[in-house]
């Protein structure tokens, strides 16, 4: 569920809206897809982690948690290390840790040290990664930014569809260890996708313009903007949208990380368990730009809260019935159905918070909508999983992510209702118009006047 960071830049350098910037997109496209299904991908391993430490399903699912908590709650750290040092230099460190965790971790002699190196580490590495790689992709494009977005979103499905079955077979021939060698030196790519990422510089001055800027008097330096604009939170409707998206996160990441036990347990192959990812992340791929485009509309887009809302009714009321799926052809619907809802989540979530906030605010809001996510996503998963070790039994698993998923959707719906919708801006809205309206009048009274 990957958001997007808004980036000024320089007021003096325009977006060149293709160019390098294509490569730009490339580098994006695959940084977003190894920071969202790293987390999930890695999930095939927990059956051969709990073999080999004898731990049970609450403790593996810590290292999924780990790294999505890494990866939302440490937007304001990267904002800070973007501002000091720039984009390119903390990507390709940001690879190499992403690196350096998994080659660790390779090595590991208890679960706690997969925790650290895998969690901590690998996921400090990708969020060094992910955020600068969307400040950069926001400075190259302006007016096919929302086509460049949807495009590098996108990374996230396809590379779960890949990720998966790599990390099966890299298990089933060389060991968990082996796999997180090899895992580690994939991540490498992370620095070459930092390489790509050159710097916009602005258009060289003119001898006239120099003169003009010597002659003029100096301007006083401008004010610094605030890393995170916490004023936020007196909107009733960015609050109830922050409670709604937390105990969203609490449910919603649950299956990906189980569906694969869950196929293992009724007796399932490991590489045809594994493969359930890989549908759930290609029908993903689909519903995501899809999901988009509906929203887009005319219709839909004044409602766009209701579609969300939607959205999460659908994929919670997807993981209660899944939950009665004893075959495997029953968890293959679940995936396709459970990837469908979780596309139309993942395309929505950002656009509902911008219509909320407005674009202003959207930069400072969505850092801290991840940090509140952050705390969700750290006990959903292991919440989950104690639930496992207590029952031995996925239906109240998968059951009680689905009610909180549809919870969410209450509580986001009844307060768009109650409080979203009841805006101040809207008089401002009704004066806008009517300030058209005007406008538009007074040219119908000039143009008889221009043919005399």
């Amino acid at each position: 569920m990957g958001g997007a960071v808004v980036d000024d830049g320089a007021p003096a350098v325009k977006a060149p809206d293709g160019g390098w910037g294509w490569a730009v997109l490339v580098g994006c496209f695959v940084i977003t897809g190894f920071s969202y299904a790293f987390p999930k991908a890695v999930s095939v391993f927990f059956k051969e982690l709990i073999r080999e430490y004898g731990v049970g399903y609450s403790d593996t699912a810590w290292i999924s948690s780990i790294l999505l908590a890494m990866l939302y709650g440490t937007g304001p750290l990267c904002s800070v290390l973007v501002n000091r040092y720039g984009c390119r230099p903390v990507m390709m460190v940001g690879g190499l840790f992403a690196s350096l965790g998994m080659i660790l971790a390779s090595f590991a002699t208890s679960i706690l040290h997969i925790y650290l190196c895998t969690g901590v580490i690998t996921g400090l590495g990708l969020a060094l990664n992910f955020q600068p790689s969307l400040i950069m992709l926001n400075r190259y494009f302006s007016e096919k930014r929302p086509l460049a977005n949807g495009l590098a979103a996108a990374g996230s499905p396809v590379a779960l569809c890949c990720l998966s079955p790599l990390g099966q077979v890299l298990q089933h021939q060389y060991g968990w260890r082996g796999g997180f060698l090899i895992l580690g030196g994939l991540l490498l790519n992370c620095c070459a996708c930092g390489a790509l990422m050159r710097p916009l510089l602005p258009p060289p001055k003119s001898q006239d313009v120099e003169k003009k800027e010597e002659e003029e008097p100096k301007k006083p330096p401008a004010a610094k903007k605030r890393l995170l604009d916490f004023s936020v939170f007196k909107d009733r409707g960015f609050l109830i949208y922050t409670i709604a998206a937390s105990v969203m996160v609490l449910g919603l990441f649950v299956p990906p990380v189980f569906v694969v036990s869950y196929a293992k347990e009724l007796g399932n192959e490991d590489t045809k368990s594994a493969l359930l990812l890989t549908i759930l992340g290609f029908v993903d791929i689909f519903a995501r730009p899809t999901s988009g485009l509906i929203a887009g509309t005319k219709w839909v887009r004044p409602r766009c809260v209701y579609m969300f809302s939607f959205a999460m009714i659908f994929n919670g009321c997807t993981d209660i019935i899944g939950s009665q799926a004893t075959t495997y052809s029953g968890l293959v619907v679940f995936c396709i159905f459970f990837g469908i809802s979780y596309g139309m989540v993942g395309a929505l979530q950002f656009e509902v918070l911008m219509a909320i906030v407005g674009t202003e605010k959207f930069s400072s809001a969505i850092g801290l909508v991840l940090l509140m996510e952050a705390i969700a996503v750290l006990v959903g998963p292991p919440g989950a999983g104690r639930l496992l070790d207590k029952t031995h039994n996925y239906k109240y698993v998968f059951g009680l992510a689905g009610c909180e998923v549809v919870l969410s959707a209450i509580i986001i719906a009844v307060g768009n209702c109650l409080c979203i919708k009841k805006k101040p801006q809207e008089p401002q809205a009704k004066l806008e118009m009517v300030a058209k309206y005007t406008e538009k009048e007074r040219l119908n009274r000039e143009k008889p006047d221009s043919h005399q």
